[in-house]
């Protein structure tokens, strides 16, 4: 029995946290000892004593109001449209005849799906019978002078 050992069986209270495992918090502002006073906070200043809002400067005009205002005003709902000139409509139909805003967008002088105006810069002698389309007032009457028509539908 002497060169026997003696077994142990490990029990629940037996059972306790390695060392330097239980760590107690620090409790900040309970005198000059133990993190107190200051309370890892510093000294002075008026960002010791209490939060600065944003964007202060310590009195300097801030970079906010140093900047330049925005000007003006954009429409929100404003119609923008794509000018074709009467001019391009005589280069791409040299001979006249119907056009409607899906010719216009075949032959690449305009986008798809964006409303179009024909402005009155150049001259035709043929006859264009455009619809769907916005015109100016002199497009308008040179296209018509020269026996065609614009219709807005």
């Amino acid at each position: 029995m002497a060169n026997e050992e003696e077994t142990t069986i490990l029990q629940m209270h037996d059972l306790k946290p390695a060392p330097g495992a239980k760590k107690a918090k620090t409790r900040v502002g309970r005198g000059e000892g133990s993190k107190g006073k200051t309370s890892g906070r510093g000294d002075k200043g008026t960002k010791k004593r209490y939060q600065v809002r944003p964007g202060f400067e310590g009195g300097q005009l801030p970079l906010y109001m140093r900047l330049p205002k925005l000007r003006g005003f954009k429409a929100p709902f404003k119609k923008e449209y794509q000018v074709v000139n009467i001019s391009a409509l005589v280069e791409l139909f040299p001979q006249g005849g119907d056009i409607t805003v899906a010719d216009l967008v075949a032959k690449g002088a305009v986008r798809a799906n964006e409303p179009v105006k024909v402005l009155g810069d150049g001259e035709t002698s043929v006859a264009f019978n455009i619809k769907g389309v916005k015109a100016s007032a002199s497009a308008k009457s040179k296209i018509e002078a020269a026996g065609g028509s614009i219709s807005e539908d």
